[in-house]
């Protein structure tokens, strides 16, 4: 009897994966059906495919709730998958859905975090096979071992949405201009996946900020999870200590005036624990200084904007304005606000 149920599950099984080629995250169960088919169950085995009668394919997208259960989703698991791919309506969506099911499998995700996976990003039910499992391939690569990458993927799906291109070049990026090392940039892709899809202009200010006007360094900036924090977060809890005193930009030698305090506890804290034990302040007077800040940045990206369209009128010129606006908007610029 109990040859009986394994053949049917694993005949069910080839039938829902009659509609893709990619492997599936049931393979085991293929093994296990060889293993089956010995001479006393081959009989067994070969009535049951006759019993099963052929159906005609359906889309994929059209997965059955017995088929999303003997995946091993509850029923309410396989609802919400079900209302889902019929929500995201659409050809890719019907050719792709049961390949990320397969490759989220296959990564050694359990149905729970699967389904959490999809929720956060359903983008992931267009992505076809090949380049899921390149960007798959591209994150073992670049040094997310087993467990951290899994991790990764339940924190951040949306990483699996970002081309490998997009990918390499943000490490470029990391390497080259700022100088982080090769371990440093798997710390910051394992810790702060969602940088890895920040504009770049916003991602180069964001470290110049850290590391010119903080005088933070590359490993402080690892160690912090620096990369995980807005850049409008970053500015306003930053400005507001230094305003109050209570932060000093360290000069070439790396020497202050004053302790200052560690990122973690300007940036690892809530914003009641910041006003409370680091900046001995109130919420109203943080909120005064932020919308301050807020239109003192506006006044500043409406100046920049005005010199780039100046910079355009000459183009022969531009390479060379480009280079002096990057330096000003890191060393000069920084030491402009620095003697405010």
């Amino acid at each position: 009897m109990g040859t009986r149920v394994a053949a049917r599950q694993v005949l069910r099984w080839a039938e829902i994966n009659a509609t893709s080629s990619v492997f599936s995250p049931l393979q085991p169960l293929c093994t296990g059906c060889r293993l089956l088919c010995t001479s006393s169950s081959q009989n067994t085995l070969q009535q049951l495919s006759h019993e099963v009668a052929p159906q005609p394919r359906k889309p994929v997208a059209d997965l059955s709730l017995r088929s999303l259960v003997d995946m091993g989703f509850t029923d309410s698991q396989a609802e919400r998958l079900c209302q889902a791919t019929s929500d995201l309506r659409g050809g890719s969506v019907a050719r792709h859905a049961l390949s990320t099911l397969t490759a989220l499998f296959v990564l050694g995700l359990n149905p729970s975090s699967v389904l959490k996976v999809l929720e956060k990003c359903p983008e992931l039910y267009t992505i076809n096979e090949s380049q899921l499992q390149q960007r798959i391939g591209n994150l073992r690569k670049l040094g997310l071992v087993e467990g951290s990458l899994q991790r990764v993927v339940c924190y951040h799906p949306q990483i699996l949405s970002v081309p490998v291109k997009t990918i390499k070049s943000v490490v470029l990026f990391l390497r080259e201009k700022c100088q982080f090392t090769v371990q440093q940039v798997t710390d910051i892709l394992r810790d702060s996946p969602a940088v890895f899809q920040e504009e770049r202009v916003q991602l180069e200010y964001k470290f110049q900020y850290a590391y010119f006007r903080m005088g933070v360094k590359q490993a402080w900036m690892v160690k912090s999870r620096y990369f995980r924090f807005p850049l409008d977060e970053v500015r306003g809890r930053h400005g507001f200590l230094e305003r109050r005193g209570l932060y000093q930009t360290p000069d070439k030698k790396g020497q202050t005036l004053i302790i200052n305090p560690k990122l973690d506890d300007i940036f690892n804290v809530d914003e009641d624990g910041f006003l409370t034990h680091v900046a001995n302040a109130s919420a109203e007077e943080y909120q005064v200084f932020c919308k301050m800040l807020a239109r003192e940045w506006q006044e500043e990206q409406r100046q920049h904007g005005s010199v780039e369209a100046d910079g355009d009128d000459d183009e022969i010129e531009e390479d060379e304005e480009d280079e002096e606006d990057e330096e000003t908007s890191g060393r000069g610029g920084y030491m402009k606000r620095r003697k405010k």
